[in-house]
């Protein structure tokens, strides 16, 4: 009896079960249906503040004419100033500086003595010696006088050869050693530097005075092995000094073909003019022109390009009052600027300032 009791019990409970699962399935039908009825409601609601954007109040923003201009890259690299003919001088042998001929800032010339180191004892070894010449060169030539006669023998003649010989080695000896106890420049140009004062004692390889020919300074600098096939000789280049707050435009007067192994650059130097006052190892910036246009460009700053969703690149133009949407591709960047291959011409009005709350089509009126 129990079992049978139990039968339409669970009948019962199954088919509750069964009428659950049957509303909730109606209620996510009818949550759909909702949300497609929202969905196109939305969808038309959007239509309609576009069209009302586009009849309504206009959007104010700044414009600007494009015209077609060379456009330029460069690359920026940090190089300083060289001389070829900057001397730290030193003597050639120990001894105590004995005079100063020079000051700094003097003008000196190649040759010139610039300071001497005591040399007593060898312009006494000197004069010893001259004394000594003087005897045996007379000695030479009388016996070159009885040679020339068939007077007297051969080794005598020889004898006598040979001390002049020998005498005047000497001579020549102690004159080199007079002549590297004096410190004497090798270039012309201006004396920037003297580190020794009367009866210091010097030794070869110590800096005393320093020369340097300020007519052939140079800017050098060191360029990414990547930029070797673009920047040759004859290359525009602006040079700015940021200690002078002073730039000059000039040319690449040389360029290395070797890579250094170690940094994977090659080096660039541009020649300076006398005219202004360089200083060696000055700081100095090189914008080098590594690509120019063809013909005239279109250039727009770079912040007015935008993506859409397709990341294509865009920008907005005015038309008779209208936005227009203009795809455009884009070339070189250089300084904020970016070269426009395709898409704009000149003469059109690009929207500069309120580009990002603009649709296409919207109405815009010019800030004053």
């Amino acid at each position: 009896m129990k079992k049978l009791f139990l039968l339409p019990v669970l009948a019962i409970a199954i088919m509750a079960c069964n009428s659950g699962e049957g509303d909730k399935k109606a209620e996510l039908d009818k949550l759909k249906k909702q949300e497609a009825e929202l969905r196109v409601k939305i969808e038309a609601l959007e239509a309609e503040l576009n069209v009302a954007d586009s009849t309504g109040k206009a959007i104010s923003v700044s414009v600007a004419t494009l015209q077609s201009v060379p456009f330029k890259n460069y690359i920026d690299v940090q190089g300083r100033v060289d001389a070829d003919e900057n001397i730290a001088l030193s003597t050639e042998m120990p001894g105590t500086i004995t005079k100063i001929n020079v000051k700094v800032g003097d003008e000196v010339h190649a040759g010139q003595v610039l300071a001497e180191t005591d040399s007593r004892a060898l312009s006494q070894q000197v004069s010893d010696l001259q004394t000594n010449a003087a005897l045996v060169n007379q000695v030479y030539e009388k016996q070159k006088n009885l040679w020339d006669q068939k007077i007297g023998t051969e080794i005598q003649f020889l004898q006598a050869k040979t001390n002049k010989e020998s005498m005047e080695k000497k001579m020549s000896a102690l004159q080199e050693q007079l002549r590297m106890s004096k410190i004497i420049s090798p270039i012309s140009g201006t004396v920037d530097a003297v580190d020794v004062k009367l009866g210091q004692a010097v030794a070869p390889g110590v800096p005393a005075i320093r020369v340097i020919n300020f007519s052939n300074l140079k800017v050098k600098a060191d360029v990414a092995e990547s930029y070797a096939s673009k920047i040759r000789k004859g290359s525009e280049v602006v040079v700015h000094f940021p200690d002078t707050d002073d730039s000059i435009v000039t040319k690449v007067n040389f360029v290395s073909r070797a890579i250094n192994n170690a940094s994977r650059t090659f080096t660039v130097e541009v020649l300076l003019d006398d005219k202004k006052e360089y200083h060696p190892n000055m700081v100095a910036r090189l914008n080098i022109n590594d690509y120019q246009s063809s013909q005239p460009a279109i250039t727009v700053p770079v912040r007015t390009i935008q993506k859409d969703e397709s990341n294509q690149s865009f920008v907005f133009v005015a038309e008779n009052g209208i936005a227009r949407k203009k795809a455009v591709t884009i070339g070189k960047e250089y300084k904020g600027q970016a070269e426009i291959t395709s898409g704009l011409k000149e003469g059109d009005i690009l929207i500069t300032l309120g580009y990002d709350l603009l649709n296409d089509g919207d109405k815009i009126e010019y800030k004053k």
